[in-house]
């Protein structure tokens, strides 16, 4: 297909160094034709605001729709980078880009699910467990996550807690972790009217935050608050899997009550002899009689590791704190770029800011 073809008929994207290919279609994005046809390529947000799916561009054109200048600068667009999620080709192009699965992802379903259960983890946490359909499993990666389809069609995204084994014990479901955000139209209703046994849709897996199998460096696990959540589903997955890699856990929250699961956390450790936990917090007052680490919690793990060129590092969280944790631990600490894996819990406040 030359660079002329009709739009109509599609694209070529090519993806360096794998060599895979596939077509994008009318005014798809170059992410959504690569989801569509299960080329593993890495994303997060699908929503420009989060830069996971920054990839250079080779040869070939493409017209980029809103994003944020955090996820993309245009010092970077000079550069020829471009973000996948809001790349519209206007002829064949050609991507380099890391390959997030060698075979490629897995399949993406729309399914409904029941409300299990409720279960309040704190003032503004509510984990909620979901009842797949009978005989329809859904395969996924310990990390990914799910997106919510609402009535008018809006989506929210979340990331499940629990790793796909678990799915076979009675009465587990999909566990998700969901902060009150007051004024969200979808966690209002969560921490309002939702009861159990009501029925939602949802469509996934999404995301390309997993565990990275063919590597035994030691790990830094950085979680800010609800993002804990899919380091839980890593947890399990390596305690399911027997993965005993050196593992340090931070994660922080403004109080001691943000940590939501320190006690779960602290019984895996009984059977994790490598992972070590470090709670943070940042905002403690007094009557929280808080004696741990303070401060910002991607800051905590610099004070311990100067050296970070042999580990890999899984951050999850506030995009202030995942873009942070990135910045400073590949300029000050010597982590190779390509070594960090993040997933950014982009709210809908996020996306909407210029």
């Amino acid at each position: 297909m030359t660079a002329t073809a009709p739009h109509e008929a599609g694209f070529s994207i090519t993806v360096e160094p794998s060599g895979r290919h596939f077509t994008v279609q009318g005014d798809e994005t170059i992410l959504a034709a690569g989801i569509r046809q299960g080329i593993g390529l890495p994303y997060g947000c699908k929503d420009g605001a989060c830069g996971s799916c920054k990839c250079k561009k080779l040869s070939g054109e493409v017209t980029l729709g809103p994003h944020q200048s955090k996820a993309l600068s245009a010092e970077e667009q000079l550069a020829g980078y471009v973000l996948t999620c809001c790349a519209h080709p206007t002829s064949d192009v050609v991507l380099e880009s890391r390959q997030v699965t060698e075979a490629g992802a897995l399949p993406i379903r729309k399914m409904p699910v029941r409300v299990m259960a409720l279960t309040r983890q704190s003032h503004d946490v509510m984990l909620v467990r979901l009842q797949l359909p009978a005989g329809e499993p859904l395969q996924f990666y310990a990390g990914q996550y799910v997106e919510f389809i609402l009535r008018d069609g809006a989506r929210r995204s979340y990331s499940m807690a629990n790793a796909p084994h678990t799915l076979a014990q009675p009465g587990t479901g999909i566990e998700l972790h969901l902060r009150h955000l007051p004024g969200g139209k979808f966690t209002d209703h969560v921490f309002g009217a939702m009861k159990e046994k009501e029925i939602l849709r949802i469509e996934g897996p999404f995301g390309s935050f997993f565990l990275r199998e063919d590597s035994d460096k030691p790990m830094i696990l950085l979680a800010s608050g609800t993002g804990f959540a899919p380091i839980k589903a890593l947890l399990e997955h390596m305690q399911f899997k027997g993965i005993d890699r050196a593992a340090t856990l931070y994660w922080g929250g403004r109080r001691p009550e943000d940590l939501y699961m320190d006690g779960w956390l602290r019984e895996q450790m009984a059977q994790m002899p490598n992972l070590r936990y470090v709670p943070v917090v940042s905002n403690a007052t007094p009557e929280d009689n808080w004696t741990g680490r303070t401060g910002f919690v991607h800051k905590a793990v610099l004070e311990d590791f100067a050296d970070l060129s042999g580990h890999q590092v899984y951050a999850c969280g506030a995009p202030i704190v995942v873009d942070s944790a990135k910045r400073d631990y590949v300029a000050l600490a010597g982590l190779p770029e390509e070594e960090f894996y993040a997933d950014a819990f982009t709210t809908e406040a996020d996306k909407a800011l210029p």
